[in-house]
């Protein structure tokens, strides 16, 4: 661990129970980092009561927080709106005025689902936003909250998003894949596959590096593993990588109606958190590969 004079930041960590959570705990305990973590899940520290975690806040006192806590289910906030706003939109604006009264600067993850702007290129931080679903709509409305009301915070965009922990896209393809001999899976939406960990690791890089002074990278970042796919191509490696005889067959989105609509093309830009940071992103395929032996063996 290379040694500092200043002190080491506390960094409050919330939704410390999901996907990205787990993987933030998972680091901490399996490397070095310049920093003091605290971890609260929902039950501890829920974005729906902001006194209980002002009530943290007075006893841990964090340089920074990091919110990885979110309403995930895509399809049913489409009839639970209200709950996913009071957890993705208000939330985070509670959550960032606490953060502006108290000096604390906060990291905060969106998603790539806000664009849905009909653009056909990787899509850059400063492209136009058009959500389409509850689930959309709520999260842009967190992460602009969070801009204006704490400007002194970091909002990173990601996109399909999987791990060894919560419910994913790869954990279900590789149940299916046991079930089943034959899949369907959508041909027509094109994004990037992010690993959890890889996520989680480069923030803690970015605390880790700058010892925890984040203020002159305050802004909005895209960040995803490298590389782009559709479902479908997704599901082929998945199974390929995994071992699995699975015929997979390639649909377009009308076949497969869900309630939320997707954006079809949401690959998103690097440039400026690969410029900014001078981090390297691991490609998709090799992050896959990296993952599933913790999947396929758990």
């Amino acid at each position: 661990m290379a040694s500092t004079d200043k002190p080491y930041p506390v960094v409050m960590v919330l939704g410390s129970g999901g996907q990205l959570g787990q993987e933030f705990k998972y680091l901490h305990a399996h490397g070095s980092w310049r920093w003091q973590p605290c971890f609260f899940d929902h039950r501890q520290a829920d974005l729906e009561h902001p006194g209980q975690i002002s009530s943290l806040i007075r006893e841990y006192k964090p340089a920074i927080i990091i919110n990885a806590a979110a309403y995930t289910a895509v399809d049913r906030a489409e009839s639970e709106p209200d709950q996913a706003m009071r957890i993705n939109g208000l939330g985070p604006s509670r959550l960032a005025e606490v953060c502006a009264n108290e000096d604390i600067f906060l990291i905060h993850f969106s998603t790539d689902y806000v664009y849905h702007n009909g653009l056909t290129r990787p899509l850059r931080e400063d492209d136009p936003v058009h959500p389409q679903s509850v689930y959309a709509r709520t999260k842009l409305s967190g992460e602009q909250a969070v801009r204006v009301i704490q400007p002194e915070s970091m909002v990173l965009r990601t996109s399909w998003v999987y791990s060894r922990y919560g419910q994913n896209f790869v954990k279900t393809m590789l149940r299916l894949g046991r079930e089943k001999s034959e899949i369907r899976v959508v041909d027509d939406q094109m994004g990037s596959p992010t690993w959890a960990r890889d996520l989680a690791g480069a923030v803690l890089r970015i605390i880790n590096d700058h010892g925890g002074d984040l203020r002159p990278f305050a802004g909005v970042y895209n960040y995803s593993n490298e590389g782009e796919c559709s479902w479908y191509v997704f599901a082929k490696e998945i199974f390929r990588e995994a071992g699995l005889t699975v015929r997979v067959l390639a649909i377009p989105t009308t076949d497969y109606p869900t309630p939320a609509i997707r954006p079809p093309y949401s690959v998103l830009d690097k440039t400026k958190f690969k410029a900014t940071f001078r981090l390297t992103i691991p490609a998709w395929q090799d992050s896959l590969k990296a993952c599933l032996p913790e999947l396929l063996h758990a």
